[in-house]
């Protein structure tokens, strides 16, 4: 059985860290990546790792400040977030796929399992 859960959102000043992590069991994943969704917009495209070759891609506004990274052993993909910004304020997804459809790794429709989200809120 397929599973994606993220867990570790909460609330920060600016300038504070948190950790995501993404516990993603029951296949095994050509990649696995974070996206999310501030109130009002679209869902968009943070992080993204490829579980064969670890490489990895970030969204320009997060490249530098955010740090995806995986755990073999526990299934689990992280994301490491510094110098957190208001505008880094929404629901945090994590996504995986199984299978290389070709489509841009930063693409929604490449994935094809997906969590419920954990909030990140970051104040002024």
């Amino acid at each position: 059985q397929v599973q994606v859960v993220e867990s570790g959102g909460g609330l920060v000043q600016a300038g504070g860290s948190l950790r995501l992590s993404c516990a993603a069991s029951g296949r095994t994943f050509y990649v696995v990546g974070w996206f999310r969704q501030a109130p009002g917009k679209e869902r968009e495209f943070v992080a993204t790792i490829m579980w064969g070759t670890s490489l990895i891609y970030y969204a320009d506004s997060v490249k530098g400040r955010f740090t995806i990274s995986r755990d073999n052993a526990k299934n689990t993909v992280y994301l490491q977030m510094n110098s957190l910004k208001p505008e880094d304020t929404a629901v945090y997804y994590c996504a995986a796929a199984d299978t290389n459809t070709g489509l841009g790794l930063d693409q929604l429709r490449t994935y094809d399992y997906w969590g419920q989200g954990t909030q990140v809120t970051v104040s002024s």
